[in-house]
């Protein structure tokens, strides 16, 4: 290498230090401290809910249209300042879907017409086996104590490997500023906001677990979601399991989904 060409390798070297010194002071006042889940952040207290292998079950008999699933949605987004953006740069957490959208397995040819009717609720799948914690190069996804599927926001690069890897289209793309589609009076300052160029997701509501609280969509639903430890055979998602036919999404590419449906 020459030292014309070297010199310039120094001086972009060091103009991008600058450059990104400069940005992420920026970046830092305009927005509150980014907390992650499960790495201590959050304020965990001893009646945490903990377990080997969190799940959630959804009583999909109990919600009759869309206008039952909304004010879950609602409370679910507005909880963790998800920016209501509309078309292809949509970001959601969970959101609701048809029968042949959500379930694209053969799960059975003679289900009952009102089940293939109904609309169904989507979100992140917490799988045991996540695809989108194998193919990130930063380990910005990785899984928590819990086993937990989290995201980094300070360690993701955007590069949206894992968007791609995940089979279940849970994780959205900030292509920009989220607060610039929220209003300051609607913030909810217990829960940071993310960044423009990260990717984010439901967590099953990691923060509320180590306080010791139910999702907030579980609370929401009032019964029409449970939630709890299913290597608990004491526990209200293992004797829902037991006591109800459940499917699941994509359930035979090896991720094993943590999220059961009851139909």
């Amino acid at each position: 290498m020459n030292s014309n060409r070297r010199y310039f390798l120094k001086v972009a070297g060091l103009s991008t230090f600058a450059l990104a010194a400069g940005v992420g002071a920026t970046v830092v006042k305009a927005m509150p401290q980014i907390k992650e889940p499960g790495d201590g952040s959050f304020t965990t207290t001893k009646n945490a809910i903990k377990g080997k292998r969190l799940a959630m079950v959804i009583d999909t008999r109990k919600f009759e249209n869309e206008t039952d699933m909304l004010p879950i949605i609602d409370a679910c987004h507005k909880f963790h300042n998800v920016p209501n953006i509309e078309g292809p740069q949509e970001v959601k957490w969970i959101w609701q879907d048809s029968y042949a959208h959500s379930f694209t397995d053969d799960t059975s040819p003679l289900l009952p017409e009102q089940v293939k009717n109904r609309r169904y609720f989507l979100l992140c799948n917490q799988c045991s086996e996540p695809s989108c914690v194998r193919v990130c190069p930063v380990k910005a996804t990785y899984k928590t104590e819990q086993g937990l599927v989290a995201i980094d926001y300070h360690r993701c690069i955007g590069c949206r490997f894992c968007m791609a890897a995940c089979p279940y289209g849970s994780r959205s793309f900030n292509f920009s500023d989220p607060r610039r589609h929220m209003k300051d009076e609607d913030l909810n300052m217990e829960y940071p906001t993310r960044m423009r160029g990260v990717v984010e997701k439901c967590t099953f509501c990691a923060e509320k677990l180590e306080l010791g609280e139910l999702p907030i969509c579980v609370q929401a639903s009032k019964g029409g979601i449970m939630f709890g430890d299913l290597s608990d055979p004491e526990s209200n998602v293992r004797k829902a399991l037991a006591e109800n036919f459940t499917i699941r999404r994509k359930p035979g590419i090896g991720t094993d989904p943590g999220v059961y449906y009851i139909i």
